[in-house]
């Protein structure tokens, strides 16, 4: 921990809404929504006691919040916002827009539930959802790792080889509510890691003048191929720069993220992929059973977007068979939406694990360590047959 840094007991929402206030950037345009509400409630108060000097913008929708935070960074202004769920599938045309414009915005989402029928917990059918629209995408294991992830992601976005919308995530109530240990940064030292707005000269300088420009014009055959493979490459891009300035962070802090975490895969037959809040009880059954005796391990996944291929096979490329946890159902008798993201990543090299995907955790269902220790126990059975007999297996679930 840096020696400025002090230790408090916050929610995820909180830690999201202080990481908020020390970035303190010049829009915050928002719409309330369950699990999420608190974020821009706490922050608000934030502005209204004049900690920051945010323009807050308390819109209708959140789609009309999405479109202001576009407005605001459109002209030159760090934009942020807080959503979850419905009002993350309200914002769906401006999210494609946002990040077709090549605009920095950052969104703290809450993970839960896209509805029908109507639920207010945990799974990630909602960023699933939005993992082609072009924005950057970042997992959190805890509370601690929401805090440091949202202030990387303002630099991240803001990268001159980057600039697209960041979105980090936590899972709803199991993060967003309760409380957990947080090493909090400096506001001082946020400040300067965050640093100042990016001076985007060429825009400035013609509001300035009062020589309106046009933003997001219509573009048809002649250039839009081109401008969306634009967009393609800064995703390639932002891999770099996300490396880069979480070495940076780790100078600050003392604590290091990357792009996916291996947990006990040193000689591991089977392991398991996750993501989010989950990843805690699935490290306490791989403890447990690597103490029987049992050649087990996990890979968390905290950047989806852009996807970490290399980095996934690297860490599972000598694994026997590879559990996949999707907390999303792609609803299409296949698979969840991780699982062929991992396939694909393996397709093209002759060593690679067998693969099983394992629907979780839907609504918010609770996660106990023996629906993990049933997962392992299928994966085992595979190393030791060598036949697997499903692809996609639903934990949890009153069949």
């Amino acid at each position: 921990m840096s020696q400025e840094e002090k230790k408090v007991a916050k929610t995820g929402n909180e830690a999201f809404a202080e990481a908020m206030r020390q970035i303190n950037p010049d829009v915050v345009a928002a719409y309330p929504i369950t699990p999420a509400t608190e974020i821009v409630q706490i922050f608000s108060q934030f502005v209204a006691d004049g900690m920051v000097k945010t323009e807050f913008v308390p819109a209708e929708s959140e789609h009309s919040a999405m479109s202001a935070c576009i407005g605001a960074s459109a002209c030159g202004a760090r934009a942020m916002t807080g959503t979850s769920a419905q009002g993350l599938a309200l914002m769906w045309e401006m999210l494609y827009i946002a990040a077709g414009l090549r605009l920095p915005i950052v969104m703290a989402v809450v993970n839960r539930a896209l509805s029908a029928p109507i639920n207010i917990h945990c799974d990630h059918s909602d960023t699933m959802g939005a993992r082609d629209s072009g924005w950057i995408q970042i997992f959190s294991e805890n509370v601690q790792e929401a805090y440091d992830n949202l202030i990387q992601a303002v630099r991240i976005a803001e990268h001159p080889d980057v600039c697209l919308p960041v979105m980090v995530t936590t899972d709803g109530f199991i993060l967003s509510h309760c409380l957990e240990t947080l090493a909090m940064l400096s506001d001082e030292q946020v400040s300067q890691f965050v640093g100042p707005v990016p001076n985007r000269t060429d825009l400035l300088s013609s509001l300035e003048k009062n020589q309106p420009i046009t933003i997001g014009a219509l573009d048809l055959q002649d250039y839009y191929f081109e401008h969306r493979r634009q967009v393609a490459e800064a995703m390639v891009k932002a891999k770099r720069v996300i490396a880069l300035i979480g070495d940076e962070f780790a100078k600050l802090s003392g604590r290091h993220y990357s792009f996916v975490e291996p947990y006990r895969l040193e000689e591991a037959e089977a392991a398991v992929v996750v993501m989010g809040s989950s990843t805690g009880t699935a490290k306490e059954v791989v403890d447990s059973l690597r103490a029987s005796g049992k050649k087990v391990g996990l890979l968390k996944i905290r950047v989806f977007r852009p996807f970490p291929e290399e980095e996934i096979v690297k860490a599972l490329g000598k694994v026997k068979v590879v559990g996949i946890m999707d907390r999303a159902d792609g609803l299409n008798a296949v698979s969840g939406p991780l699982y062929p993201e991992i396939a694909a990543a393996f397709y093209h090299h002759q060593s690679r694990p067998q693969l099983l995907d394992f629907i979780y955790g839907l609504g918010g269902r609770d996660v106990p360590p023996r629906d993990i220790e049933t997962i392992f126990s299928d994966l085992l059975e595979v190393t030791s047959s060598g036949k697997r007999n499903f692809t996609v297996k639903y934990i949890g679930v009153r069949e």
